[in-house]
């Protein structure tokens, strides 16, 4: 069967959404590498993708001032990363809002009930569309246990509701910003809580439980070897070492006799 990524440039798709990058360092033997002259004007190679792109450099500077910019395999881990963070920002909000909602109408047992007798037959019909039991999911199980605790109880079930909504967010932001605690924070907060999706799925199988319990399992798998997270694969270090070899600055700078400090935070 044909790949219909197996071509796919994530170089050119960058660049595609956000323009070239430019730069032009004040060293000269670096400078001359990066720069040509055409019919149409100065030409400075882009730090993505490679290409030449006319006109004047987006800006300039020391080599080790340059912006680090992610290329080939790290720009689909940063999408993918970022997908994730999505998915975590938005279970994230709709955790939060459960709690907000229990901490409401805990003092009236009634407003719940109604609540749930109003709004949970407008939402079944999505629900069984897509192969989820609303009736023996962990929310709605919840909220008709609430109805029989006592509110101190409630209480704590709220803010257990809310440290894991609290929980997932910093995952997304951690994600989204790509940053090394948050890929660390995103791999321990999934792989904990993968033993109770594995008993509700167990207790009570669906499509949908099996594919969030897939989609966290890879999750955890491909952020611990993409990341070299705990030490695997030789760990930060050679993570580090990966994204320098794959920078076109460092490679050139090495070819003209440079050796630029990298020092400052990726730019997808």
């Amino acid at each position: 069967m044909p790949n219909p990524l197996q071509n796919f440039d994530w170089n050119l798709r960058s660049c595609g959404l956000r323009g070239h990058v430019t730069y032009a360092p004040t060293e000269e033997a670096l400078r001359d590498r990066l720069h040509v002259v055409t019919p149409a004007g100065e030409a400075w190679r882009c730090l993505r993708c490679g290409t030449y792109a006319v006109g004047a450099p987006n800006a300039s500077g020391a080599a080790d001032a340059a912006p680090r910019v992610l290329r080939g395999k790290a720009l689909r881990d940063a999408f993918i990363l970022r997908l994730l963070a999505v998915e975590r920002g938005i279970r994230g909000l709709g955790l939060a809002l459960i709690a907000i909602g229990i901490l409401k109408f805990s003092s009236s047992h009634d407003v719940l009930q109604q609540m749930l007798d109003t709004y949970l037959p407008l939402v079944r019909p999505i629900a069984d569309r897509v192969g989820y039991d609303l009736e023996t999911s962990g929310v709605v199980r919840l909220i008709h246990e609430a109805l029989n605790l006592k509110h101190t109880t409630v209480l704590w079930a709220a803010a257990g509701i809310g440290a894991y909504a609290a929980l997932e967010l910093v995952e997304a932001v951690g994600l989204w910003l790509m940053k090394r605690w948050g890929e660390y924070v995103a791999v321990v907060g999934t792989a904990v809580f993968i033993p109770l999706e594995v008993y509700e799925l167990i207790d009570k199988a669906s499509v949908l439980k099996a594919v969030a319990l897939l989609v966290n399992v890879g999750a955890v798998v491909y952020i611990l070897v993409t990341k070299r997270l705990f030490g695997l694969r030789g760990g930060h270090a050679a993570f580090e070492a990966e994204r320098h070899g794959e920078s076109l600055l460092e490679v050139e700078a090495a070819a003209a006799g440079e050796h630029p400090g990298r020092h400052h935070s990726p730019t997808p």
